[in-house]
């Protein structure tokens, strides 16, 4: 991620691969999500179709969870968004990649400290849902799948902000973005996190904020 000791400076290849109208782009949080984007794009890319398409996927190297996945979550993979884990609804935190983890821990700090309850959603491709709503005639997929949410909404990922903001004119709610804009530098990834405002409390306080400003609309 960006920041991260002297080396790396890649907070927006997410974006560039996005401007590939051959190019599906996915940032999978998790390896049963791994597995479903590339059998998928096998199919499309080998099987009997042989679609002329092409598979960019982000992939992380922290050692963290990886849980089973949830029974109906295939569509959302692939599609770019499926709800991960329910946590009362007063907030949604939609985060991409190793971000979810950020947002798990955010949901559970909100839930113990304020009694908040929020959501957290998967997003396997911010610009998969952005073609999907440019390309729709009826309700773009991201519609459909936040139909009914209400309070407001965090996106929270290890890109920077343009990258969720790619979705942003179908949310009909509050909306936040965090991400890693700008440059940072530090000899830890928590340290960069917490520079970039993308660590677990910043993402539960971003949710407060959101919360508080939505109860004086």
């Amino acid at each position: 991620m960006t920041g991260e000791g002297l080396q790396h400076a890649d907070g927006y290849s997410q974006l560039l691969v996005s401007a590939n109208p051959a190019c599906l782009a996915y940032d999978p949080a998790f390896a049963y999500e791994v597995r479903v984007i590339v059998r998928e794009g096998l199919r499309r890319m080998y099987g009997p179709a042989g679609e002329d398409v092409f598979y960019y996927l982000t992939v992380y190297n922290e050692p963290l969870p990886q849980p089973a996945m949830p029974e109906g979550a295939q569509e959302g993979i692939l599609r770019g968004i499926y709800r991960y884990a329910a946590g009362g609804g007063q907030a949604h935190l939609l985060a991409s990649g190793t971000a979810i983890h950020w947002a798990l821990a955010a949901q559970r700090m909100l839930q113990e400290e304020y009694g908040l309850g929020v959501d957290v959603w998967s997003v396997t491709s911010w610009s998969e849902l952005r073609r999907d709503a440019m390309a729709a005639t009826g309700v773009p997929y991201l519609r459909q799948a936040l139909a009914g949410i209400n309070g407001p909404v965090i996106a929270v990922s290890d890109w920077m902000r343009a990258v969720p903001d790619q979705i942003r004119p179908w949310i009909d709610q509050p909306w936040t973005s965090l991400g890693t804009d700008g440059f940072g530098l530090s000899g830890t990834r928590e340290s960069v996190r917490r520079h970039f405002g993308v660590d677990p409390r910043s993402i539960a306080d971003a949710v407060l904020k959101g919360v508080e400003e939505g109860s004086r609309r």
